[in-house]
């Protein structure tokens, strides 16, 4: 999207922005009857319709809204407004804006434009179509033009995968993307098959990739910056393709969501695609282990006793509590095998935490102070919330078990997404840096673009936002 700092004679679009303390002041300049449908409260929009033009006024309520609300606002409008817009030079009209709240109205017009399949056709996508705003310098606004950008393609390719049936994305279709954008961006890439995982020991995700008809890939993507001595982050995403519980089969009501179970992968890959295109000085590597969680009669079974990657025994009481499987040999691989300044995992990963939180935010463990106050600091800067849960020694009874090292579920009814990041705490290898985010109920949901749920892009905006300015 083209942001120009300049002003042409003649415009037959204008994008005014109001809150509703300006247009108490403003509201003199215009045709007094417009008060009567326009106030200036949030995503209010009035459409000033005139011979040499439109002009779309925007509510974006309280002056001292959150900074992210704009964003919201903007994605609002871009979704609502898509049939009627023009692509052509457009002035914004807003004096009292700051740099950051023009970024986020102009990161929410382009985050607005996505819906499924994505095609760029709506008019903020067409080279035509500029938006010329005074207030800030060229270099500026170039700098904004660049991370809106950057982050939609992130958001995008996250959104785009989630919503994507299960038909459209076995693991070889998403493995071929990812070697795609690999060598579009210069990412390293591995990705090890059924024969080497055995070869490596990673037991706790074969057992899941088992009952598949699909070969395993469990795939490491890494982004290397040239800046001496950046800081490294170890990312780890739940990539279940599909979910169908395994044997313990899961309801089939509402089965058809499983194909978001692929929620922290797509956070992971839409920070990757950002940290690329902005050419972020730090170094990522990211685990994803692909694969789905079949029926056949090579799935793994109830009672199963497994060896993880990090020599533990697991015995599996649930096939539906996969994740967690998968999750501890990535987050033991990378431990053992790289040296990370922060360790993140993102997954889908139980529906407690969607009893817990509903839509409202993700649930978040970690062992550090310092990490978990900066993931509440960014997770409530970017409308990504998290709420820190105990990962108290208590909850390591619960998964005690009588054959193995650990159980994969607790069995009672209770604290399930802490007993998962209980049971995850004993892969990290002592990490003194590590955060367990699970967004079971944050990442697929109610969305402006869609009539059932589908996927919310959450998390790429929070680990984009933590991995920029982490110091």
């Amino acid at each position: 999207m083209k942001l120009i700092n300049k002003k042409i004679k003649n415009y037959t679009q204008i994008f005014h922005l109001f809150t509703e303390e300006e247009w108490n002041r403003a509201s003199k300049n215009f045709n007094k009857n417009i008060t009567a449908f326009f106030t200036g409260k949030k995503h209010e929009v009035f459409i000033n319709v005139q011979d040499e033009g439109v002009a779309y006024f925007i509510g974006l309520g309280k002056e001292d809204s959150p900074v992210f609300e704009i964003q919201q606002i903007a994605v609002k409008f871009s979704q609502a407004q898509k049939e009627k817009l023009m692509a052509v030079p457009t002035l914004v009209v807003g004096d009292f804006m700051t740099e950051k709240q023009f970024e986020e109205f102009t990161k929410g017009l382009l985050l607005g434009t996505y819906r499924y399949p994505f095609e760029k056709t709506h008019a903020f996508w067409n080279p035509k179509f500029e938006l010329h705003f005074e207030n800030l310098s060229q270099k500026k606004l170039d700098m904004i033009s660049r991370k809106s950008e950057a982050l939609s393609n992130g958001q995008t390719a996250c959104q785009e995968w989630l919503n994507k049936p299960a038909n459209l994305k076995r693991p070889e279709t998403f493995s071929l993307y990812l070697k795609t954008i690999a060598k579009k961006y210069n990412f390293k890439y591995t990705s090890f098959n059924r024969k080497k995982c055995e070869e490596l020991g990673l037991g706790a995700y074969l057992s899941v990739n088992q009952g598949s008809a699909y070969d395993a890939a469990f795939t490491i993507i890494e982004y290397k910056t040239e800046v001496k001595n950046a800081k490294t982050f170890g990312l780890v995403g739940k990539c279940v393709l599909f979910d169908t519980g395994g044997i313990s089969l899961k309801n089939p009501d509402n089965m058809h969501y499983m194909k978001s179970d692929m929620g922290g992968a797509t956070a992971v890959l839409g920070a990757l695609i950002y940290a690329a295109e902005m050419q972020l000085p730090v170094n990522i590597i990211a685990i994803l282990p692909v694969t789905d969680n079949a029926i056949s009669q090579n799935a793994f079974l109830p009672s199963d006793v497994i060896t993880a990657y990090n020599g533990k025994t697991i015995e599996v009481l649930n096939t539906d509590a996969e994740g967690r499987m998968i999750l501890a040999d990535g987050l033991s691989y990378l431990s053992r095998n790289y040296k990370t300044d922060i360790l993140i995992d993102l997954a889908t990963l139980t529906g407690s935490s969607v009893r817990m939180f509903g839509d409202t935010c993700g649930a978040m463990f970690s062992n550090n102070e310092e990490l978990k106050n900066l993931l509440i600091k960014t997770g409530d800067k970017t409308n990504q919330r998290l709420w820190n849960l105990p990962l108290w020694d208590i909850w390591k009874d619960d998964i005690r078990s009588d054959v193995a090292d650990l159980k994969n579920i607790s069995m009672k009814p209770i604290g399930d997404c802490i007993v998962a990041a209980k049971f995850l705490e004993q892969f990290i290898e002592n990490h003194p840096r590590w955060a367990h985010l699970d967004i079971a109920g944050v990442a697929f949901g109610n969305v402006g673009y869609a009539k059932e749920k589908a996927a919310t892009g959450f998390g790429v905006q929070l680990l984009a936002d933590l991995i920029e300015n982490y110091h």
